[in-house]
């Protein structure tokens, strides 16, 4: 087990070689400064993890040191000690930003034990923002929930570039959360208190866009009675989420790519430069290489645009989150509808399975609270689903469902997704059965006898 790191600072050498020694002697690496210029340097050279500052250095503050420290090392408590502390001395110096306060002279158990409840404090509060963190990255930031590879690197990129201005641009098909995406970005960002303005960009001809994005005055045009401001001005200090760009026509991509690049505009009917400070971050589900290509789409607004891309799978192509997809969607509708619901069936949950989701994770909210409302009992069954959905299903099973009740049932029922499951996620990682099993959350001993049992083919994987 390491030794914790601590800093005396004490401008009494006997005292400070003392206190040095015999804190050696009880487990520590200990560190010395007889000022506040020499604690600075050993600060910036050395990790350390607990100071024990006095408060009078010869012609040094000590709570001088302890605002520095608080500035260049806010996590490290720090303990001040003093020889002429009145009644309100500790409570000064916890307000101040201390863990404690020690009166000389100071007994030794009370000195261990006031170090190591600073150090035990530091430990939890490193475990919670720790588990916070965790938690944010399996819950796949803001309750977008997600165990595949692919968008787990998605929230590592967002955690990256959260607090920069650089444009994002967000891709995938409909319905696989680009919005909940752009909102994520906004609240891991500096920006998180300031606006967040989502504008529908194919909702709108371009006329009303333009108004939509920039403002206009009163009279720039029939029907504008009076002035409005535009949701570029409404985001400033924020964010502005582009949704549906692809579609802005070649007129309104030469404004988008001036407002982009200078964050000026002028209100429709209006010679008044508005500056804001905005951070871009905009979302299609068309191919704009392609549509650059085919001269749709202003190639100096996609390089523009496309600083941080962010492309999002398909629900098809991440099956393993369909569980706990599902089961999300069952708690919020049960909640919301105050049903009793337990869960789906193993045949609905094959025909889940093997359904190709066209609409996504929106799609599958919608599938979810179908069944939930139109269940008659607390298990929903395959007639709980659409129609398309379960002829896919059937059309996809190769054996009926084993009679409930048999030895293994269960098993059984669920070796058809199982395998399924399993395959999309081997030809999802190019068949890296490393990778494979640590998104499924299994060893790589457990995924192999599960290949086995299903007759996967092992001869094509890497590893």
């Amino acid at each position: 087990m390491s030794k914790s790191r601590l800093l005396i600072v004490d401008d009494d050498q006997w005292l400070l070689e003392s206190m040095a020694s015999w804190l050696a002697e009880q487990g520590f690496h200990v560190h010395t400064a007889p000022n506040l210029q020499t604690a600075r340097r050993i600060l910036a050279e050395h990790p350390v993890d607990v100071g024990l500052i006095d408060i009078c250095l010869d012609n040094d503050d000590g709570f001088e040191l302890l605002q520095w420290i608080r500035h260049h090392a806010a996590e490290m408590p720090v303990v001040m000690m003093t020889g002429y502390g009145g009644p309100d001395a500790a409570i000064d110096a916890v307000r101040a930003g201390a863990f404690d306060l020690l009166t000389k002279p100071i007994i030794d158990e009370e000195l261990l034990t006031t170090l190591h409840r600073a150090l035990e404090q530091q430990r939890i509060a490193q475990e919670n923002a720790r588990l916070k963190s965790e938690l944010d990255r399996k819950s796949g930031l803001e309750n977008i929930l997600s165990h595949d590879p692919r968008m787990l690197r998605i929230f590592d990129i967002i955690n990256s570039v959260a607090d920069t201005k650089a444009a994002v641009l967000i891709t995938g098909e409909n319905g696989t959360g680009k919005s909940m995406i752009a909102r994520a970005i906004h609240r891991r960002s500096s920006r998180r208190n300031g606006p967040f303005v989502e504008v529908a960009c194919g909702a709108l001809p371009d006329n009303l866009l333009e108004s939509e994005l920039f403002g206009h005055t009163a009279g720039a045009f029939t029907g504008a009675t009076a002035a409005k401001m535009g949701k570029f001005q409404h985001a400033d200090g924020g964010t502005i989420f582009l949704d549906e760009i692809g579609t802005a026509s070649t007129a309104m991509q030469i404004k988008l790519l001036r407002v982009l690049q200078e964050f000026e505009f002028e209100p429709v009917g209006s010679n008044e430069t508005i500056a804001v400070d905005v951070r871009p971050v905009l979302a299609t589900n068309e191919d704009l290489e392609q549509a650059v290509a085919d001269g749709r789409f202003r190639q100096d607004l996609f390089y523009r645009i496309n600083v941080i891309h962010l492309e999002l799978p398909p629900l098809r192509e991440r099956l393993s989150d369909l569980p706990l997809l599902i089961e999300h969607f069952l708690q919020k509708t049960a909640k919301e509808c105050a049903r009793d619901v337990e869960g789906f069936t193993p045949e609905a949950m094959e025909a889940l399975y093997h359904y190709h989701w066209p609409g996504n994770i929106r799609e599958l909210e919608n599938v979810v609270q179908r069944a939930v409302l139109l269940a008659k009992s607390p298990q929903l069954g395959i007639d709980a689903l659409p129609s398309n959905i379960v002829k896919t299903g059937t059309a996809h099973r190769g054996a009926a469902i084993p009679i409930i009740g048999r030895e293994q049932t269960l098993r059984e029922a669920l070796a058809g997704p199982e395998r399924q499951i399993i395959l999309e996620v081997l030809r999802a990682n190019q068949f890296s059965r490393s990778l494979t099993a640590k998104q499924l959350g299994i060893n790589r001993t457990t995924l192999y006898k599960k290949m086995k049992r299903l007759g996967i083919d092992a001869t094509a994987c890497k590893d």
